[in-house]
């Protein structure tokens, strides 16, 4: 799964009962059936819109001046003990206008409504405190990144580059996961592809991730992934890696860090390679009780337009660089919601935000908990 390090009272306030229940349980009876999720609503606005009705580049935060249902939340889940032999499930199911944006090719429950995740897991324990090993089966959110897909568990309201065109959204396969020490973790998958629940090709998609936590505030994962992922092509492969780093500096303030680099075979604009790289950072402080401040910058050199290049509001390119700066008061004075003013910058090499080169926009949702 992502590492996340700052969302603790975010993650709380989402499942009170499933925290609960992810406690090893070494009784022969099953644990519960959780139910939780979140609803998230918004609005945002950029100086610079397309058409006045697209904010270019942008995922969940991407309709401009206009209030948006983002997403219904909502998550069943039994959670398989991890110190016995057990089995569970996860089930999460969206429904908004974030769901638009996550679709996998070859599911289709309508434009607003998507399956987020749904898996099987079986457990087996293994020697030592806390091991285990895992199965997974079914459609698992990426390995890759720190932001994820659950608006509320990420730093900023609005993710940003990395996220949205550097990595897959979900991949519908098997994992095996293993934890063989209190220190360090890896995980294996084999999928169809990226964003794919029906194959484009038949060739299948290899995603591993090492993580290791060197003590108790700091988190190292490395992960990388080959498969083929263009239609009806099994020959044009795509490759990558994503480090991630994450350090608690103090009982207030916390930092990540995230670098990415990607090839894909016949996807440049002669017919060649193409590359892509990234690097972004986060930086999040306690500024008063129930309020944390999250500052992410975020640099995305897309060198082909491979990533980009006509995609959510970008014209065709044949490469740029882009990046942007965001911050984002994460307010949670109020019992199960999430209240979340922000602002971000945005800078291309390209004017493709309406013919400049730059964006400004303001951005505020409003999430409840349960």
């Amino acid at each position: 799964m992502k590492c996340t390090v700052w969302p603790a009272a975010a993650a709380t306030l989402m499942s009170p009962m499933a925290l609960g229940s992810q406690q090893p349980d070494s009784s022969t009876r099953p644990a519960p059936v959780t139910i939780s999720g979140y609803v998230t609503t918004g609005y945002s606005y950029s100086t610079h819109p397309l058409g006045d009705s697209v904010i270019v580049g942008r995922a969940y935060d991407r309709r401009q001046n206009s209030f948006s249902l983002n997403v219904a939340n909502l998550t069943l889940e039994r959670v398989a003990p991890t110190d016995q032999v057990a089995a569970g499930f996860h089930a999460e199911a969206w429904f908004g206008q974030n769901a638009a944006v996550v679709k996998s090719a070859g599911l289709n429950l309508g434009t607003d409504a998507d399956i987020w995740q749904a898996y099987a897991t079986l457990t087996l324990p293994a020697a030592g405190p806390g091991g285990y090993l895992q199965l997974k089966a079914g459609k698992l959110a990426t390995l890759l990144g720190v932001e994820v897909g659950e608006d509320v568990l990420n730093p900023n309201a609005g993710i940003g580059y990395q996220d949205i065109f550097l990595e897959p959204y979900t991949e519908t396969g098997v994992e095996l996961d293993g934890k063989f020490s209190p220190r360090w973790d890896a995980e294996l998958r084999v999928s169809n592809g990226w964003d794919q629940v029906t194959d484009v090709n038949t060739s299948k998609t290899v995603m591993g991730r090492f993580g290791l936590t060197p003590d108790d505030r700091t988190l190292i994962a490395l992960a990388g992934y080959l498969g083929a992922e263009q239609a009806l092509n099994n020959g044009n492969e795509r490759a990558g890696a994503n480090l991630v780093a994450s350090r608690r500096i103090t009982s207030a303030a916390a930092v990540q860090a995230q670098l990415d680099y990607g090839q894909e075979d016949g996807a440049a604009p002669d017919g060649g390679q193409a590359r892509w790289y990234a690097a972004g950072v986060w930086v999040t402080f306690d500024v008063a009780p129930g309020a944390t401040l999250a500052v992410r910058g975020d640099y995305m050199n897309d060198r082909d337009g491979s990533r980009t290049s006509g995609v959510l509001g970008f014209p065709a390119n044949a490469g740029m660089k882009v990046g942007s700066t965001t911050a984002t008061l994460n307010i949670t004075r109020w019992n199960h919601a999430l209240l979340r003013p922000e602002v971000r910058f945005d800078r291309a090499t390209l004017p493709v935000f309406d013919a400049h080169q730059n964006q400004v926009s303001f951005a505020m949702t409003l999430s409840y908990m349960f």
